[in-house]
Parts: C-alpha cells; sequence; structure tokens
C-alpha cells in the first residue's frame, strides 16, 4: 500500500511538473524564438510556436481567427490562404517558404502593455444571457469583464492572455501585461476590396483587390441546415458599426420563441457583435460575434459570422456596391 501511495505520488508530481513547464513555455522569449515544426505544433494546446505562427498570419491579414496558440482548423485554413496568395504550394504545415515569407516581418511577436482606465471602466455584465430574448432589456451589451475586453482587443482567447500572464489581475489599471502585437492600432489605409469570395463548403471569406490577388482571409461560420446562407452575387449596400440587433419572428430561428419582433442594444457581445455589413439580400449580412472562439466550429442563422476584428477589418475594404459571392463544394 506505501509503495502504491509513493507511485501515486510520484505521478502527481510529474504531472503537475509537466503542467508548469508547459505553462512556463509561454513566455515572451520562447514565443519570438519558436519555429514552427511537427512537435512545435498542436492543435490540442498552446505552443509558443503555434503562438508566433498565428500572430504572424493575423498581420499579414490572413486571420486564424481567436489567437489561442493552438494549430487548429482555422489556422491551417489561413495557412493555406497566405500560401496561395503568395503563390506557394498549399500544405497543411508550415514549409520553408510559407515560414521564411512570414517571418519576415522580424518583429516580435509580443509587447507589454499597461492596462488602462478605459480597460477597466466598463459597465460589465455579470453574465451575458444565453437566450436572445433575454437580452432584449439590457442597456448595453457590453463585455462581461476587463479579461475579455482586453483579449478581443488584441485578438486572443481569454486562456491564452491568462496563461501568458500568471497571477496576474485584469481589472487593475497601472498593471503591465504581456499581450501578442497584431499591429492594433496601427495607422495606414486599409486594402480595399474589388469583391469577397464567401466559401460556403469551406466555410471562408476571401477579399480580391483590383488586380484579383487576395489581400485577406478570415475564417466564417456561414449559414446552417436550419437557414443556409444564399447563392450566387450579392453586394454590400451598407455598413453599420455598433450596430441595434433587431429579431424578426418570422426568421424562426431555432430555440428562440418569441412571436413578436424585439430589438438588441449594441455592444460587442451583441448577436452581431461590433459590426453588420448589410447584403443585397432581405436579413442577410456579413457580421461579428459574441463568441470568437466558435468562428467556423458553430452554426449561424444564414449569415457570415466572423470575429469582431476581423468583421472590423472586412468593413474597413469593402464599399456599398462590393460584390460578395457565395460559391460552394469548390475543392
Amino acid at each position: 500500500m506505501w509503495s502504491r501511495a509513493v507511485n501515486l505520488s510520484l505521478v502527481l508530481v510529474a504531472v503537475l511538473a509537466a503542467g508548469q513547464a508547459s505553462s512556463a513555455e509561454l513566455n515572451p522569449d520562447a514565443i519570438n524564438s519558436a519555429e514552427p515544426s511537427k512537435k512545435s505544433l498542436s492543435k490540442d494546446k498552446a505552443t509558443p510556436a503555434g503562438v508566433r505562427l498565428q500572430v504572424l498570419l493575423d498581420r499579414a491579414h490572413f486571420s486564424p481567427g481567436e489567437i489561442d496558440g493552438k494549430f487548429g482548423e482555422n489556422a491551417r485554413k489561413a495557412l493555406r490562404a497566405h500560401a496561395e496568395a503568395q503563390q506557394l504550394p498549399s500544405a497543411d504545415r508550415p514549409t520553408e517558404e510559407a515560414w521564411k515569407a512570414l517571418r519576415a516581418d522580424e518583429r516580435p511577436v509580443t509587447s507589454d502593455y499597461t492596462i488602462s482606465e478605459k480597460d477597466v471602466a466598463g459597465p460589465f455584465l455579470e453574465k451575458l444571457p444565453s437566450k436572445m430574448e433575454d437580452m432584449k432589456d439590457i442597456p448595453k451589451l457590453g463585455y462581461t469583464s476587463p479579461r475579455e475586453a482586453i483579449a478581443e482587443k488584441f485578438h486572443m482567447s481569454e486562456q491564452l492572455l491568462s496563461a501568458l500572464n500568471p497571477g496576474k489581475k485584469f481589472d487593475r489599471a497601472g498593471e503591465s501585461i504581456v499581450v501578442v502585437d497584431t499591429g492594433v492600432g496601427e495607422s495606414g489605409e486599409p486594402p480595399k476590396a474589388d469583391r469577397i469570395e464567401v466559401d460556403k463548403t469551406r466555410q471562408t471569406v476571401k477579399l480580391y483587390d483590383k488586380s484579383n490577388a487576395l489581400i485577406g482571409f478570415y475564417p466564417a461560420t456561414v449559414g446552417s441546415e436550419e437557414k443556409p446562407s444564399p447563392s450566387g452575387t450579392l453586394k454590400v449596400t451598407e455598413v453599420s458599426r455598433n450596430p441595434t440587433y433587431r429579431y424578426n419572428p418570422d426568421y424562426h430561428f431555432k430555440g428562440v420563441r418569441s412571436d413578436k419582433p424585439f430589438t438588441i442594444k449594441p455592444g460587442p457581445n451583441n448577436p452581431v457583435g461590433t459590426i453588420w455589413i448589410s447584403l443585397s439580400a432581405e436579413g442577410y449580412g456579413i457580421h461579428g460575434t459574441p463568441e470568437p472562439g466558435k468562428v467556423s466550429k458553430a452554426e449561424s442563422h444564414g449569415c457570415v459570422r466572423l470575429t469582431n476584428w476581423d468583421a472590423e477589418r472586412a468593413a474597413a475594404s469593402v464599399v456599398k456596391g462590393t460584390p460578395v459571392e457565395f460559391i460552394a463544394d469548390r475543392r
């Protein structure tokens, strides 16, 4: 019995040590020097190489969605799109040529950030209701915490933000923390899209310029069996920032029991997030989301759902009349 207890204790110590080592790996030095390889990238856990790769893709406007340090399907989609733009062979892992193109940006991918009074000012929601009907009387669909607000500001998952800052509090103005540097706040005119391509099969959005060069890529949630997205070519009719969400009972959304129309106030946790790009088919648009970690992993109500920051970048690149082509089954 004593021997078994000792063995169990040793196993527990080993597991805890492994966890501490894994957490310790996620520091600025490890991330900024990381090189992608089969062993250094994981779809199940955050790694320094995963963080660096995702940040470099995001900077190049080939979004991996929420930056979580994992080499999941959204990161693979972004990598393939970047290879297409660079006219390189497509691959599910970073090739030498693809990595060389990305790391031409030699700036560190992490930076120090001082939490501001604005970051902690709120107001914050105690809890985001799961049902749309329960959101209609809330004055503002804001963030649920400073941690959520700061993570979204830097395109990160809350889990990665916490892993980079063990023991840190995110509700104290003046606190110095580590964040990833995606170029948030950089000045400069965003590239203009001549057309947008929405792939309903691959669940992606691509922006092309007048020369047909691929200038932007975003993973997306595109429609559902309940309410599929349209087919053919539509046009952008309007861009609304911080939109009010209006529910029409004729939509008969799954899980919404109201038989009367209602509105939900603006905010990043509004059902369509911070951006609504209206399209020339009633009720359809490209928009943000309150749940960036679920993009490409959950169904939408027929529209094209992006992370809030990707929706904002797409909105900055379009004008009224920009064509939006919906395609499917192009393998």
